[in-house]
């Protein structure tokens, strides 16, 4: 199966090294290059392409206000974003615009075509060094546990304790692996329970689960 692929980068080079990254592989497949976030709406509604893989920081538009356009108007691509450093301000809101991902330039080429690949099956990625800066970045400003519960943290109730214990690692930036090594169980049984968490909290994937984590206290604040 075919997955196509839509670039998104103010500088041509990056936009090449990307392109000779993906079409090296026989799935993927780049339908178009924008060199801002105006031009990657525009494209992203004409040619609907599966991914977007797009830099956060663009001139007319940026990563954020690209991907919120795209969500609002229920255009179907999937937003994968970029960012060149491990903790960026605008992470946090980018995530919240509904991109399906986010990873760093400095990605290697098989994380960059898992990631994309990824996205394009309906799943989420964020590189865990990403999750992990940003809950220092945000440790600061997210609700106290001991707080009283609101309506959204009722959901947690529906969670089993391995679960909520899955969600916990989530929301500190393991991956599936990592979190199968640390219970002592399989990968598959991880994405099993990764399923369950979303239904029941009714987010749609990984990221949200993770915004959700931040937003309703399952993070502590070390």
């Amino acid at each position: 199966m075919t997955t196509t692929v839509l670039l998104a980068d103010d500088q041509p080079l990056i936009r090449m090294g990307f392109r000779m990254v993906l079409e090296s592989q026989p799935d993927l497949v780049v339908t178009g290059e924008a060199e801002n976030g105006r031009q990657a709406v525009s494209m992203a509604r004409a040619l609907q392409p599966d991914v977007l893989l797009m830099d956060v920081r663009m001139p007319e538009c940026d990563g954020i206000e690209a991907t919120r356009q795209i969500v609002v108007e229920g255009i179907p691509t999937r937003c994968l974003v970029l960012t060149t450093f491990d903790l960026d301000e605008y992470v946090h809101a980018a995530l919240r615009a509904g991109a399906s991902g986010f990873l760093l330039k400095k990605a290697t080429p098989q994380e960059l075509m898992y990631g994309v690949r990824a996205v394009a099956a309906g799943d989420a990625v964020i590189a865990p060094n990403v999750t992990r800066r940003l809950i220092g970045a945000f440790a600061d400003h997210l609700p106290d546990p001991a707080a009283g519960r609101s309506a959204a943290d009722r959901r947690l109730d529906l969670l089993t304790e391995r679960e909520r214990e899955v969600l916990e690692l989530i929301a500190h930036g393991l991956s599936n692996g990592e979190i199968a090594a640390h219970l002592v169980i399989s990968e598959a049984t991880v994405k099993t329970h990764g399923g369950r968490i979303f239904t029941k909290l009714g987010v749609r994937d990984r990221v949200q689960a993770v915004i959700f984590a931040y937003d309703n206290g399952v993070v502590g604040r070390d």
